[in-house]
């Protein structure tokens, strides 16, 4: 008895934190509400029968009773809410099982219609041992039998026989006594059972969440796909990877839907029908000009009945995303060897230089001379690749100059167009409204340097196939260089501005880069976009767009530095 004391103060405690509404002790306290309501109305109903029809003697104050007690019985359940279970005493047994007590012996003791009523004593000793504790179950009981033997003591006294009214009595408490054991131990094990489920399902919550924060977040993609090719599950990266509709619920497509998916559906076949993991690369046609290149591996679920089939989990991984995660640690484990190069390669090319420069004083043949200046040139040219990667290396600090947007641009696209010989192939637009941007002069002239290269190498030979053009966002000014090339692979657009990557083995991969580090460095930002042609003639093409920090134009008589910045 005290262990089941005991697991009742436990349940006690854990079901405080939990509402009632959701404990199997609250739809017994429900169950018993309706059974007290439905035995005050078979009583009403048969004692007025028999009043009716005369064959036994029921008064009108009889028939009150049992509707006060149907009354009391519908306000306890509406008006009351079940208290917890385990509780040594309980306010609400007054309104329950006291009042169960009154009204069934009221009818037992004044032999109402000849009925015997103890029977209904069964429902406040069952009440009292599964709602409450040991100890109010067994005070139930006790009750019950004290109240059935003095009803066989009266009885007793009437027929002068003391021995069977008194002996049924006993007996008939005796069984209540026995039932309210076992209800109060049955109630306790109830107990116990729901705690545990209660702790397992918060468990198995916690886990399932976690688990699908984990998924939802991964940057691999996640296909949970079943034997009949439907896919059960999917997480935002598979989405993005397969190009997935939103709106398409896993449920509703099979990895055979889709023709680009049939590496997929082999992959997963094959797992199936060996029952190993599997891993391959695959190349997926998710349009007729995007073509995914990416490393699936899958694995097997046991399933989780004799009737279940097993599930194949599919990990996809963008091989490009590998590749470009692999250049930036690479690049990231070479930074400090790549400032020490730097330093020594700086060195040999001042020494080239200064020697070629006594050579060429010495030098009198015109050809010689030539060659003199073409090792001069790019000695030079060398020389500021060095500084320039040296500067991204050291991660420092650019103090920006104010350039007048549109003179710059202007200047540094004509001496590329003369370098180029681009001639018509170049058409330049300048309306920034002579804006003032806060950028380095020579920096602004490698970044336009490298988008012009970029823009010569893909566009088509036709007048105006590159646009160089400046205008005013808002208060931001913008430079756009537009060409009229094939657009870009959505996999390549992912990975513009990432060291190393190029299209072309004949390429470092490094000029999108070093111009996205520029921008950062003075405060801009570059992006690319397929987007018409600045000039207004609605032709469809590829645009880089530099975004400046901006000063407002020079007014006459005041200088740039006096205007308000953005």
């Amino acid at each position: 008895m005290a262990f089941a004391i005991s697991e009742f103060s436990s349940w006690d405690a854990h079901l405080r934190a939990e509402s009632p509404e959701v404990s199997a002790f609250h739809r017994l306290w429900l169950g018993f509400m309706a059974a007290r309501m439905g035995i005050a109305l078979v009583l009403m109903v048969v004692l007025g029968g028999l009043m009716l029809l005369g064959l036994a003697s029921v008064n009108g104050w009889q028939l009150g009773l049992c509707a006060a007690y149907l009354g009391a019985s519908m306000a306890v359940r509406l008006l009351t809410k079940p208290a917890l279970p385990g509780r040594t005493f309980d306010p609400q047994w007054v309104s329950t099982i006291g009042i169960d007590l009154v009204a069934f012996s009221s009818l037992q003791f004044l032999q109402v219609a000849g009925l015997n009523y103890s029977p209904l004593y069964a429902l406040p000793v069952l009440t009292a041992s599964v709602l409450g504790s040991p100890l109010l179950a067994l005070g139930t009981a006790a009750g019950v039998t004290i109240l059935l033997l003095i009803d066989g003591w009266l009885t007793a006294l009437q027929l002068a026989d003391h021995t069977q009214p008194l002996l049924q009595a006993g007996l008939t408490g005796g069984g209540y006594f026995a039932v309210a054991v076992l209800a109060n131990q049955l109630a306790a094990r109830l107990a116990r059972e729901e705690s545990l489920a209660r702790r397992s399902r918060s468990a198995i919550r916690t886990q399932a969440h976690v688990n699908e924060v984990v998924i939802e977040t991964l940057t691999e993609g996640v296909l949970v796909v079943g034997a009949d090719w439907r896919i059960h599950a999917a997480n935002p990266a598979a989405r993005s990877l397969l190009g997935w509709q939103a709106r398409e619920a896993p449920a509703s497509l099979a990895l055979i839907s889709r023709p680009g998916w049939t590496p997929l559906v082999a992959l997963a076949q094959r797992t199936f029908a060996d029952l190993t993991a599997q891993t391959a690369e695959l190349a997926l046609e998710l349009a007729p000009a995007e073509r995914l290149h990416v490393r699936v591996r899958t694995r097997l679920t046991p399933p989780q009945d004799m009737d279940g089939d097993a599930l194949c989990v599919m990990f996809l991984q963008d091989l490009r995303e590998a590749e470009a995660r692999l250049r930036t640690e690479k690049l990231a484990s070479m930074g400090r060897m790549t400032a020490a190069v730097a330093h020594e390669i700086r060195n040999p090319l001042a020494a080239i230089a200064q020697a070629n420069g006594l050579l060429a004083e010495e030098l009198s043949d015109s050809s010689h001379q030539q060659l003199s200046a073409l090792v001069s040139k790019n000695a030079q040219r060398l020389s500021q690749i060095v500084e320039e990667i040296l500067n991204l290396a050291r991660v420092q600090q650019t103090t920006a100059d104010w350039l007048e947007l549109d003179q710059a641009v202007e200047t540094f696209a004509r001496e590329w167009e003369r370098h180029t010989h681009a001639g018509p192939r170049l058409r330049i637009q300048l309306k920034s409204q002579a804006a003032w941007s806060a950028f380095d002069g020579e920096h602004l002239r490698r970044i336009l340097v490298n988008l012009l290269d970029n823009a010569l190498r893909y566009a088509s030979p036709a007048p105006g196939a590159i646009v160089v053009a400046t205008s005013m966002a808002g208060e931001q000014a913008r430079l756009h260089v537009w060409s009229n090339g094939a657009p870009l692979d959505p996999g390549v657009q992912r990975h513009l501005f990432e060291p190393f990557f190029s299209s072309e083995s004949r390429s470092s991969g490094l000029g999108l880069y070093i111009c996205r580090e520029l921008c950062d460095r003075h405060g801009a930002t570059i992006g690319y976009a397929r987007a018409p042609a600045p000039d207004g003639s609605g032709r469809d093409g590829n645009e880089f767009t530099v975004a400046f920090r901006t000063r407002a134009p020079v007014l006459p008589g005041r200088q740039p530095f006096d205007t308000i910045g953005t």
